[in-house]
């Protein structure tokens, strides 16, 4: 597997947009050799051929029984592709991420493999700190990396600006396979502000991105193109994050919960590996994935 990850370069305006507007982009976040490798491996995913036996946390959509309508999407595909996993357990993305949320270090909670084909629906804007009730502090942030060129039309991501500053005591219903007003939720979050949403499209090149805060609000329209839309996702918590037990019931937790262990509250490595920490600690075995990168 030769595969090629950038070195995203944090810079001071990097920093200074994701805590003014709830994110900040990349015009290249991985070199182009690595895009078609991921589209084929996208392809397998989708078709439930798990390179490593283990089936990923999340399956969502399925070749032969998935409606062809909407977004397809699968969570924690590192645990069944390698490839996936080389660029997702990166530690170069773990230390950004911990850097623009002010963390000692960064573990994965998740990846999402996103798959928007021309024709698909929207996807409801959503809030993801508002699923992470399961463990403290309930705080995330993301690298979202286009594997095709972006647009508008295309049902690119979308940000509402500065809305990581709103109230998060009592978001409204989100629905994530919005198909009629992917705004509504958003929206009503805005009118309780009293704010006009200032709504950004991210539109970059291939192997470009973005970076978001957990509270900022966001999601994509219908891809009215004939290009299809892939993106591959990492999702961050700080190193210290801990399991909490009064929320497994709620969000995402009934389905990561089931990693907790009987007696105490810690995060097991095996499941939600430490992929950088300030004090040069990182998750055995990992390098072993992403040496190639």
């Amino acid at each position: 597997m030769v595969t090629q990850l950038l070195n995203p370069q944090l810079g001071g305006a990097c920093e200074t947009k994701f805590h003014i507007n709830g994110f900040a982009t990349a015009d290249l976040l991985i070199h182009d050799d690595l895009l078609l490798p991921l589209h084929h491996r996208f392809e397998r995913l989708f078709r439930g051929e798990f390179e490593t036996g283990v089936v990923p946390d999340e399956v969502n959509w399925q070749e032969g029984t998935g409606d062809p309508s909407r977004t397809r999407q699968i969570c924690n595909g590192w645990r069944a592709d390698p490839l996936v996993a080389s660029v997702v357990l990166s530690s170069r993305l773990g230390e950004v991420l911990a850097t623009l949320a002010g963390w000692p270090g960064a573990r994965i909670i998740q990846d999402n493999l996103l798959w928007k084909p021309p024709g698909a629906m929207s996807v409801g804007f959503h809030r993801d700190n508002s699923y992470l009730t399961w463990y403290r502090p309930q705080e995330m942030a993301t690298c979202w990396i286009a594997l095709d060129p972006t647009s508008a039309e295309g049902g690119s991501i979308q940000f509402a600006s500065g809305s990581h500053l709103w109230d998060t005591a009592d978001d409204p219903p989100m629905d994530f396979h919005a198909s009629i007003n992917h705004h509504e939720s958003m929206e009503v979050a805005a009118a309780f502000e009293g704010v006009e949403p200032d709504l950004v499209t991210v539109e970059v090149p291939a192997g470009g991105g973005s970076f978001h805060h957990g509270w900022t609000w966001h999601g994509s329209g219908p891809n009215r193109t004939d290009v299809h839309r892939r993106a591959l996702v990492l999702h961050c918590a700080s190193s210290e994050a801990q399991f909490h037990r009064s929320g497994f019931n709620k969000g995402t937790g009934p389905i990561y919960s089931r990693y907790a262990r009987r007696g105490d509250d810690l995060m097991d490595e095996a499941h939600f590996p430490i992929l950088w920490r300030s004090d040069g600690y990182r998750t055995a075995g990992l390098d072993s994935l992403t040496a190639q990168l």
